[in-house]
């Protein structure tokens, strides 16, 4: 919050200097869809966290293809006010896969800086456009970050650091999923192929076998891995009904085996939040963009695509 030093701020002009750049400073941020994810966006730039950049981003409205009315007392605008209007400098999107690129495109066009949920878009191709156009534009283009910034995460990746992998496997169970607007298994798993990368570095792809029954809403996808060292690493994202989300490892290294994810207190800070302040630094010119984290994301996408690729060229079991 602004305070006022009074041994600093000696008399009313100056009082309104100060104001006026406080204004100046203020960003006017928009969410652009309320689902469950876009809801919990607005909970924390309505309630930022104290002395954090969070503060400096004012909440416009949002914006929804349905009619919904208010929202904690904040105002429901249009997609077109939004990207008109001058108020409005970012936009966060939170929608389904499917529209990600459209929307972050459209954000970009008008000039405004984009907070985007992974993935930024269902294709590499797609994903290199966007970030030229944040290029062109001079614009912050910022993937949303908390698959890696979990405290069970952060505590497997301590675990594991420095060891050497003999082989390993990442199985991922969930319910159905609605694969038009969440794109292929790759891209809507994109979390979990995020992960390791992050713990292993640059992966190989070797093979990947598609189990598909669609009357059952059933889906397995199997994809073989091979990290620098050729130490195999396996990836199954499994999604049907009745399946409880879940994540199971077993990675076997030359020291020990590390077969479950630990069980450590969650941050008092939600991911969301955590994620909201990278965001928030970045327009503040606090944090740059790393050319490692741009490169994780793309390196990510390109994998997801050339998985896909290869199960399209063949039929499912």
């Amino acid at each position: 919050m602004l305070q006022f030093n009074q041994k600093n701020i000696t008399d009313v002009s100056q009082i309104e200097r100060t104001l006026q750049d406080y204004v100046i400073e203020m960003l006017g941020v928009v969410v652009v869809g309320i689902g469950i994810a876009g809801r919990v966006r607005i909970r924390d730039l309505l309630n930022p966290l104290p002395n954090s950049a969070v503060e400096k981003l004012k909440l416009m409205g949002f914006v929804s293809r349905r009619t919904l009315g208010n929202i904690e007392q904040l105002k429901q605008i249009t997609l077109e006010e939004a990207l008109q209007s001058d108020e409005i400098q970012a936009a966060i999107i939170s929608l389904e896969n499917q529209f990600h690129e459209e929307y972050v495109r459209k954000f970009l066009d008008a000039g405004k800086h984009v907070c985007v949920e992974f993935p930024l878009a269902l294709s590499l191709a797609a994903a290199y456009e966007l970030w030229d156009l944040a290029d062109l534009k001079g614009k912050i283009l910022h993937v949303e970050h908390i698959e890696l910034l979990s405290a069970e995460y952060k505590h497997l990746k301590q675990q594991v650091s420095g060891k050497e992998l003999m082989e390993g496997s990442l199985h991922f169970t969930g319910g159905p999923l609605d694969r038009q607007r969440t794109g292929f298994l790759t891209f809507s798993g994109i979390a979990r192929l995020s992960w390791l990368v992050d713990l292993f570095g640059e992966l190989n792809f070797k093979s990947a076998t598609l189990e598909e029954l669609k009357k059952q809403q059933y889906w397995k996808l199997t994809t073989h891995l091979h990290t620098k060292n050729s130490r195999p690493l396996i990836w199954i994202e499994e999604r049907g009904p009745g399946l409880k989300r879940k994540k199971c490892i077993n990675f076997q290294f030359k020291s020990d085996t590390v077969d479950h994810i630990p069980a450590v207190p969650n941050s008092p800070v939600g991911l969301f939040m955590q994620d909201l302040s990278l965001f928030a630094q970045k327009l503040a010119g606090q944090t740059p963009t790393e050319p490692s984290e741009k490169n994780r994301i793309m390196y990510c996408l390109g994998l997801a695509d050339e998985i896909r690729v290869f199960c399209e060229q063949i039929p499912p079991n």
